[in-house]
């Protein structure tokens, strides 16, 4: 769960969005009488209004019609954001927003006291969890999911969550750029995950935003705000207008596994089958990641990896630490066949390995 804490993280250095304790405020915005509303795009791509006053219609259409479906999510003296997943009263958020709580109150942004909620499944892997409200109120509105494959670089986006307990908070920006695979740490509840392919945007994702709605101008979610940016040049600080989102085909994959099923039971994420730790050189800087034990019949030891071997390389991905072993493995996916390059008692060493799931 999102604790008083700022937890921001760029890439290598990353550490979840906290929430802050600050009371907020609920505001609404609804689009002028006067001006003419866009019409609906027809695809996960929007078209972009031709003026000013278009645009800004948009921007009030969106937000009305997606507001609603962003909640806020509180356990205790913590609380996040959180995304009408359908109109069973499941909610998805992010798995550090959920932390190790079993029951929650989840305040609507229509309106209404809380509703009290309980944990169905969390995953931390990919930083993703369910929670389903106790009572559905009829005013519930599950959010549109997009298709997250065809967001582009310079679309323009809406973050919406309760960042510093600021309630149903909107802000805007643009897609950065795709395709990012980013480490999360575990400081501070965060859950270590390495998720790839998120959405970077420079719309500001504050403390408190974790589990809400990045949302393009069709009115879709196509991402759930996770991460934001540090500056270790500013005492890691945040590092404005640098944000990430894991993707929404990552969030309707994982999501709907745990309604299905209670859980996730299949990853769709590579793993080799080991239990693995780093170690350093003699300038005692990171060197690779060695070989602790091997899941009997699992990739690594089909491949023939032993403990006590020295990864050095997967892919075409150096490998120094656990952190880029994840990050170089988020590039897979179970059943792809990997070079693996190692040391055995100081040989170097190439396998060619077929993945397993996680």
């Amino acid at each position: 769960m999102d604790g008083p804490r700022a937890r921001l993280a760029l890439l290598v250095t990353a550490v979840v969005c906290a929430a802050a304790l600050t009371a907020g405020c609920s505001t609404s915005t609804s689009p002028r009488p006067s001006q003419k509303e866009p019409p609906p795009a027809a695809s996960g791509a929007p078209t972009v209004p031709g003026s000013a006053g278009d645009l800004q219609a948009a921007y009030e259409r969106v937000v009305k019609d997606v507001l609603p479906s962003v909640v806020q999510i509180t356990a205790g003296d913590s609380l996040g954001s959180g995304v009408v997943y359908d109109d069973k009263g499941n909610i998805v958020t992010n798995a550090h927003v959920v932390g190790s709580a079993q029951a929650f109150k989840v305040t609507l942004a229509t309106g209404g006291g809380a509703v009290g909620a309980r944990l169905v499944s969390s995953y931390p892997d990919q930083d993703l969890a369910v929670v389903r409200l106790d009572d559905v109120p009829k005013t519930l509105k599950p959010a549109t999911l997009g298709d997250s494959t065809k967001v582009e670089v310079g679309q323009i986006v809406l973050a919406m969550g309760n960042p510093l307990g600021l309630s149903s908070s909107v802000t805007q920006g643009i897609v950065s750029a795709v395709g990012r695979t980013v480490s999360e740490g575990r400081s501070g509840g965060g859950t270590g995950a390495t998720i790839a392919n998120m959405v970077q945007t420079s719309a500001a994702i504050n403390p408190g935003n974790s589990g809400g709605a990045l949302v393009n101008l069709a009115g879709q979610v196509i991402g759930i705000p996770t991460l934001a940016a540090t500056d270790p040049e500013l005492g890691q600080g945040a590092a404005p207008g640098i944000g990430f989102a894991i993707p929404a085909a990552t969030v309707r994959t994982i999501a709907g596994q745990i309604v299905k099923n209670g859980r996730v039971t299949d990853s769709g994420r590579a793993a080799l089958g080991i239990t693995a730790r780093t170690i350093v050189g003699p300038d005692f800087s990171p060197a690779g990641v060695e070989v602790v034990s091997v899941n009997q019949n699992g990739a690594a030891d089909r491949a023939g990896l032993r403990a006590g071997d020295v990864i050095t390389r997967v892919g075409k991905s150096d490998i120094t630490t656990m952190q880029s072993l994840s990050e170089a493995l988020a590039g897979f996916k179970p059943g792809d066949r990997a070079e693996v390059s190692y040391h055995r008692n100081g040989d170097a060493r190439t396998t060619t390995v077929t993945l397993g799931e996680m």
